[in-house]
């Protein structure tokens, strides 16, 4: 009798159980989310003056001594946005999505810990941008020198990056041992293969920052060797491209299906897409050297080929998350050759931001097909294209990614109510046309020779117009795309911070819409093939070396001796 009475109190025991350990997890990432979208409102305002300073209004003076320079500005706008912003939410998003998949703990204490780790290395890099001793941009490129915080403290971000793998393969593991012979759940494989890409991609950087700019920094050597520093960067400032964008997949491929009224069409083809996206983006960051001396022609030509090999994967997307979204409108009542894209829920604020995300991503795409070919680049190398080409990837498809995921994912993990749904919308598509307009005026500008990173609008009205008053008109679309994108902002984050400090309503608090899919993983070779993480990960690695030992050998064996200098 004793027995059979334990057993409702040993389920009601383990409900308790698992209830606190998804309110634990849940104040995890909100924690992870909240302070990555606080460094993107910051980074954004800057933002709007970069616009400007394109447009010939030279906004910079009205704000000291906040701000002392457009490159102070331009690397607090940077770093905010490029590592902050998307270190902090990627994160939190990679440590909680597979534990409620699995509906496993994670190891909480190296969340904490990895968050911490993140938070004092991101005010370290804030202290030396604040002060103006580290205007050294996102790239950080010797022999610019910054102080040592800088160096240090985006140190710590990156090594804090990487601990997420740490709890996301001993959850996996923890899974595979109760669950013999399946294979990994796709959202778990999913982060697992990000994070693996990226413990790959930031051997360069963190090699950069250890081994040759925190000494240099802290005094104990003097000179740096930029070539090498360069390409140790790029090592990871490309494949750092698909680290920011690989996340916002996870959505695109397993849950926005569900939001659309749909499902996944294939779980094995979004494996397959995320496996050759890790093996295809890691070893070609020397693309973003094409006009860099000491790297042998032959290195420049093998490496054009692997990133053009990016495409693959991504045309693998395409095709599945068009026809995902196609079988959602089918299923909506859409008719006709188009009528499944028009029978979207485009009222729903989260889906509209992934599915634009989506449209500005292809425009994005097509714009690095150029960036990636040796001999186009050299038309575009340094001129605007390269900014208005992020903005519609990182800065469109990334942010407005994540911008629809907190339509659903505040609510969910607050218990309340998504704040003004209506003003949610117009948000994403005032954001959505600001930098498409953005973009398109950036690219035209770049075509023409205007330069990236550089402070035009401090320039006599005169000179600036005889030198770009041929361009003049995109670079007004620069200004204007700017504030419309400004006005996106303003009005998401008003919904952010609304919903966040809204009342509770645990009848607004939303589920994880995790997809089903149409053909699932049972059976299918490709899934079976993708499992084997470790040896995917060892072939990018040999890869990876075969292309970056013959680059780097020369530069280590002789060496550039630069010292440091500012110009600021």
């Amino acid at each position: 009798m004793s027995s059979v009475m334990t057993h409702p109190a040993a389920a009601a025991a383990a409900a308790v159980t698992v209830s606190q350990d998804v309110a634990a997890s849940k104040r995890l990432l909100l924690t992870f989310w909240v302070t990555g979208f606080c460094a993107l409102l910051v980074g954004i305002s800057i933002g709007v003056l970069q616009g400007a300073n394109y447009a010939g209004l030279n906004l910079y003076p009205y704000l000291a001594p906040f701000l002392k320079t457009y490159y102070q500005g331009l690397t607090m706008h940077g770093v905010l946005n490029a590592f902050v912003f998307t270190f902090f939410t990627i994160s939190g998003w990679l440590i909680y999505l597979p534990s409620r998949e699995l509906q496993l703990r994670p190891n909480m204490a190296l969340g904490w810990f990895t968050y911490l780790l993140m938070l004092v290395g991101t005010l370290m890099a804030a202290y030396a941008m604040l002060d103006n001793s580290s205007s050294v941009l996102y790239t950080f490129y010797p022999p610019l020198e910054g102080s040592p915080y800088f160096y240090l403290g985006i140190t710590l971000v990156v090594v804090a990056s990487l601990l997420p793998l740490i709890v996301v393969l001993d959850m996996r593991a923890r899974w595979k041992r109760a669950h013999p012979g399946q294979v990994t759940p796709l959202v778990t494989f999913m982060s697992a293969t990000i994070l693996l890409m990226w413990v790959l991609a930031a051997i360069g950087a963190a090699s950069e920052a250890v081994l040759l700019l925190d000494p240099w920094s802290l005094g104990l050597t003097s000179t740096v060797n930029p070539l090498l520093a360069r390409t140790l960067f790029w090592w990871t400032g490309h494949p750092i491209v698909y680290y920011w964008l690989m996340p916002g997949y996870i959505s695109i491929y397993a849950l926005l299906p569900r939001q659309s009224g749909g499902k996944l069409v294939s779980d094995p083809l979004a494996r397959l897409a995320f496996l050759l996206l890790m093996v295809f983006s890691v070893p070609v960051g020397t693309h973003h050297q094409y006009t860099d001396p000491g790297i042998a022609p032959v290195i420049k030509g093998v490496v054009t080929a692997l990133t053009l090999s990016v495409a693959i994967p991504s045309l693998i997307t395409a095709f599945t998350v068009a026809l995902s979204l196609e079988y959602a409108g089918r299923r909506r009542g859409g008719k006709g050759l188009m009528g499944w894209w028009t029978a979207l829920p485009w009222r729903d604020p989260s889906v509209a931001a992934q599915v634009l995300a989506l449209v500005s991503f292809i425009f994005g795409g097509a714009g690095g097909i150029v960036n990636a070919s040796w001999q186009l680049d050299n038309v575009v190398h340094n001129t605007l294209w390269i900014p208005a080409h992020f903005h519609l990837t990182v800065g469109t498809m990334t942010t407005l990614v994540f911008m629809g995921v907190s339509f659903w994912l505040l609510p969910h993990l607050t218990g309340r109510r998504l704040f003004a749904p209506r003003l949610a919308l117009w948000s994403v598509w005032l954001w959505f046309v600001g930098l498409m307009v953005w973009g398109f005026a950036g690219h035209w500008a770049g075509l023409d020779g205007v330069p990236r990173r550089a402070w035009i609008s401090a320039l006599p009205h005169a000179q600036y117009m005889q030198l770009y008053g041929e361009v003049h008109g995109a670079l007004i679309m620069v200004g204007i795309g700017g504030v419309i994108a400004a006005l996106g902002a303003i009005a998401f984050f008003i919904c952010f911070f609304g919903t966040l400090f809204g009342r509770r309503d645990e009848q607004a608090m939303h589920a994880i819409p995790f997809s089903d899919t149409i053909t699932g993983p049972e059976g299918s070779q490709i899934a079976r093939l993708a499992e084997h993480l470790g040896f995917w990960t060892v072939a990018t690695l040999v890869i990876t070396l075969a292309v970056y030992i013959p680059t780097l050998w020369p530069m280590i064996m002789h060496p550039i001796h630069a010292v440091g200098f500012r110009v600021w």
